[in-house]
């Protein structure tokens, strides 16, 4: 008849019926028939294939359907201090934010409300930290951060130092917090200070390179106690770069630049150990001087060189002219001696005269060419 009102629900549906605008009861699947002469009765049939409820009254059905509520619905009421996870047929499928009061249809998918407690630990379990990478929302509501090996990871929770990291993929709850991770390099780094203008203890300009190896042993120090450490161990390079410079000569420099290095790396390596950075090593690798000072340097050396040049010649003319007085006094005492050595001069006259005549014989070349004194 015109005032029975028919109701059909179906596997995958639910039915919200009002009477007078006032919720009554929920249905089921099935076929429910109304005798409504004034109209007063409204069903609203509403799939739950997606189990969350998406009305805008959920606080009303809570109220209106009390210790009923349990028989059609999951309720996530969740505390401003716990997060949950929506579990759906067993698989983690989404998370609550605190605070979060939300209504899930009891049907074909079976949900479960884990809560995670945020007082006890902000860092999220690496199962679900898996699970909510592969559903792509965990660098939404959680701070990542994935510290490689040789680095050190420090998580600040709202300012303030909570924990160090080893190594490794990490995760923590984002809510109500604000985590930040900071990965600190562990590995030796090479700083360089280039181009320094400096004066000399005798008033003389230069500019010095110098290059430098340092490590961070105390990640906490090194991030906690100065603003960049790089750039504070960079100033301390060039104050020690100064104070060694300006307390040397130019050939004290020259001479021995190994003492500038040990000057330098030991001003700053006490610097810089009270910031947990530890100096390996620290060398200059150039001193450049300007083109006046380079030409008179250039000529002192070539002096130099010219006057240990003439002492070495000096020194052998005179081991020659020494050896030939020892010569002719051996010749003076030995005409045996003499007649060879006249010779050997014949022998090397003989070796340029292309064509030779002798008269006389054998004893005209041992008597008449070449006469030995009686």
């Amino acid at each position: 008849m015109f005032w029975n009102k028919r109701v059909v629900i179906g596997d995958g549906e639910r039915g919200l019926v009002y009477r007078n605008r006032r919720l009554e009861r929920v249905l089921g699947a099935g076929v429910y028939r109304y005798f409504d002469p004034f109209g007063r009765i409204q069903v609203n049939v509403l799939g739950i294939a997606k189990p969350e409820y998406a009305g805008n009254d959920t606080d009303t059905l809570i109220g209106a359907l009390g210790e009923r509520l349990d028989e059609y619905f999951v309720l996530a009421d969740l505390r401003t201090d716990e997060v949950g996870l929506v579990l759906k047929n067993g698989k983690l499928e989404d998370v609550l934010f605190p605070g979060t009061r939300k209504l899930y249809w009891r049907g074909p998918v079976k949900i479960e409300i884990e809560r995670v407690m945020l007082n006890s630990g902000l860092e999220v379990r690496d199962d679900i930290a898996k699970r909510l990478r592969q559903l792509g929302v965990l660098s939404r509501i959680a701070a990542v951060a994935d510290v490689p090996a040789e680095f050190a990871g420090l998580v600040f929770v709202d300012g303030k130092l909570a924990t160090v990291l080893d190594p490794g993929s990490y995760a923590f709850w984002n809510f109500q917090k604000n985590v930040v991770i900071d990965a600190v390099d562990l590995r030796v780094q090479a700083l360089e200070v280039s181009g320094q203008e400096l004066l000399t203890r005798d008033k003389v300009s230069l500019r010095v390179n110098l290059a430098a190896n340092l490590r961070v042993t105390d990640p906490v120090a090194a991030r906690t106690k100065v603003a960049k450490y790089s750039d504070y161990v960079y100033r301390e390079l060039q104050y020690g770069l100064r104070k060694a410079v300006s307390a040397k000569t130019l050939d004290e420099l020259l001479g021995d630049k190994a003492s500038l290095d040990g000057d330098i790396f030991g001003y700053v390596r006490g610097k810089a150990d009270e910031f947990g950075i530890e100096v390996l090593s620290v060398g200059v690798k150039d001193v450049i001087l300007p083109g006046e000072m380079r030409e008179i340097l250039n000529g002192v050396v070539q002096a130099e060189k010219s006057a240990q040049a003439n002492v070495i010649r000096r020194r052998e003319e005179a081991n020659a002219a020494r050896s030939l007085l020892n010569t002719a006094k051996l010749i003076e005492d030995s005409p045996v001696l003499m007649r060879l050595k006249e010779l050997e001069a014949l022998e090397k006259v003989v070796e340029k005269i292309d064509k030779l005549t002798v008269f006389g014989g054998l004893d005209g070349v041992l008597k008449q060419l070449v006469n030995i004194k009686q």
